[in-house]
């Protein structure tokens, strides 16, 4: 592998670690409804666990309020069980057709513990995305060792790893306080 395709992985990766922290935050409540709570909760549906964006139609028809109308009214029952089993904290109620759930405020006990899980999850970003610059780093010298990269070569590129790793730490950095400030919001 040569320096150029080490640095392309090691960037391709490390987006690959932000847009991973990226969907987990969508799953974070705040204190209005949002369709990112309950898409990726998985439904046992015929005996295979699927997403439930797959297998119905959600909707935000006003900021405290989810309704979901599934693509087949006998997965209704499934749908159901799988979001009371989620830890998303809301309790469906079903009325045959639809299943509303009704988003209520956050205590500001409730958001600190959110926020902080929040932080947690910033922090396992951080590391995955460290993670990638060892890696990216240690393969760098494995090519300077083989002489396949000039030592000048050999540091510009792992200059090019550190400008990348900030680069992305401070995009996670930016969706901390972005998803902190919507949790944090009354």
């Amino acid at each position: 592998m040569d320096i150029d395709e080490i640095l392309l992985d090691a960037e391709a990766r490390m987006e690959q670690a932000v847009q991973v922290f990226r969907d987990n935050l969508r799953g974070i409540r705040t204190g209005t409804a949002s369709a990112g709570l309950v898409e990726t909760v998985r439904v046992d549906y015929y005996g295979s666990p699927t997403p439930l964006k797959q297998l119905a139609q959600i909707a935000i028809p006003d900021p405290t309020l989810i309704v979901i109308k599934p693509y087949d009214p006998a997965s209704l029952g499934d749908i159901e069980r799988a979001i009371q089993k989620s830890d998303i904290g809301i309790h469906p109620q079903n009325d045959g057709k639809v299943i509303r759930l009704a988003v209520p405020p956050l205590s500001e006990e409730r958001r600190r513990q959110l926020a902080d899980r929040v932080k947690e999850m910033a922090e396992e970003a951080r590391i995955a995305i460290r993670n990638i610059r060892r890696d990216a780093n240690r393969a760098i010298d494995r090519e300077e060792k083989e002489s396949n990269v000039s030592e000048d070569d050999c540091r510009r590129a792992k200059d090019t790893v550190q400008d990348l790793t900030d680069q992305y730490e401070e995009e996670v950095d930016e969706e901390l306080t972005r998803k902190t400030a919507d949790i944090m919001e009354l």
